[in-house]
């Protein structure tokens, strides 16, 4: 009897991500592809694009995927795991519909989603399911027979995603000025959304105020605070904040902003600030732009010294927490009962979408959840 790791009955894994422009002319038909439906200008779309612009017209996203990709095939190589790794995207080469086509070419039949999204939200986890329905579809129209597709339960509290991200929080109050790091305040940065879709994130019941969305990460920042006081001896005060909105100024979203908590902050006399962003799997466009540009500049004619904590990437320590769940997703297949790592008092994620997990505002199919 073989003593390798058991992937059956999954034949392959899927990183999903977002994608992101490799250059210039790349930015508005990416944005275009973002966009899809909802009748924005082009001229409007050249002065989003000018974010990208100011980095050459590059998102890092793709750069980091291909290292995450790297990084995923050798901890399972080395840990005997026989699983081929594919990457699509949802808005920007490769495609997402391409690569499925390219993994029915290939033979594979059950493929496991690695969504680079951690937490439960519409446009986290529904809106990938629902890019995965249409693409399946797609293939089916083409009269290719589609792999059926699963998708990986959210890692947030995952000791592979949290312990990185901790000590990349101790990393950044270590840049800081000695004098003030045991004052500094961490800010907890994530992706703003309408709170309408906070407020209905997760499963039915974790619905309300904030939803699972909110609830999940002040979940993980509570663990990385309570790590950082355990090993610094310093008990820093701690928010979780928001970034990154977009849509109509109207329509109530997350809040604070990390600019204006920042401004807090520095009124308030707080003497330093880390930002952590463990709303985000790498350190793609908007942290680079968000964070170390426009907060950054914010910090600086405030004079309020700030750090930025970096991501998990690629850390060797995510995906060896991306085997340890398809390992768990599989053994779960199979019958068996795995141990299901996760920290914090919210518990591992469920395997399989429920009805009315995320809902969207208008219904549309999606795939690996439950049949609707």
């Amino acid at each position: 009897m073989s003593d390798q790791p058991a992937p059956a009955p999954y034949d392959a894994l899927l990183l999903l991500s977002f994608g992101g422009p490799e250059g210039p002319d790349d930015v508005v038909p990416f944005l275009e592809n973002v966009t899809r439906g909802r009748g924005i200008p082009r001229e409007r779309l050249k002065e989003v694009g000018q974010h990208y612009f100011l980095f050459g017209g590059v998102s890092p996203i793709n750069a980091q995927n291909r290292e995450l990709l790297q990084a995923l095939r050798k901890d399972f190589a080395e840990h005997g795991l026989d699983l081929p790794v594919y990457w699509g995207n949802r808005n920007w080469a490769p495609y997402l519909t391409d690569t499925l086509r390219e993994l029915a070419a290939d033979g594979h039949r059950r493929v496991l989603t690695l969504a680079t999204s951690a937490y439960a939200s519409y446009s986290g986890c529904r809106q990938y399911r629902e890019n995965l329905a249409e693409s399946l579809a797609a293939l089916e129209t083409e009269g290719v027979e589609p792999p059926r597709v699963d998708k990986l339960r959210h890692y947030f509290n995952h000791p592979g995603f949290v312990r990185p991200m901790v000590d990349a929080t101790l990393a950044a109050l270590a840049e800081l000025p000695e004098g003030l790091r045991a004052g500094a305040h961490l800010a907890f940065t994530t992706h703003s959304i309408p709170t309408a879709a906070a407020d209905t994130s997760g499963p039915v019941p974790a619905h309300g105020d904030g939803g699972a969305y909110v609830a999940e990460h002040l979940d993980v920042a509570r663990l990385i605070a309570d790590a950082v006081r355990e090993e610094t001896g310093a008990d820093h005060p701690w928010q979780l904040v928001y970034q990154s909105r977009s849509g109509a100024p109207h329509i109530p979203w997350l809040e604070p902003d990390i600019c204006d908590h920042l401004e807090a902050l520095h009124a308030e006399g707080a003497p330093a600030a880390v930002m952590v962003p463990i709303g985000f799997v790498s350190d793609h466009m908007e942290v680079k732009y968000d964070l170390d540009t426009e907060a950054a500049a914010k910090a600086r004619e405030l004079g309020l010294p700030v750090a930025r904590a970096a991501t998990v990437g690629a850390d060797p320590r995510f995906a060896a927490a991306v085997r340890d769940l398809v390992l768990e997703r599989a053994a779960t297949e199979r019958g068996a009962a795995p141990q299901r790592c996760a920290l914090g008092a919210l518990g591992p994620s469920h395997d399989v979408c429920p009805v009315g997990c995320c809902p969207a505002r208008t219904p549309r199919p999606a795939a690996a959840g439950a049949a609707e």
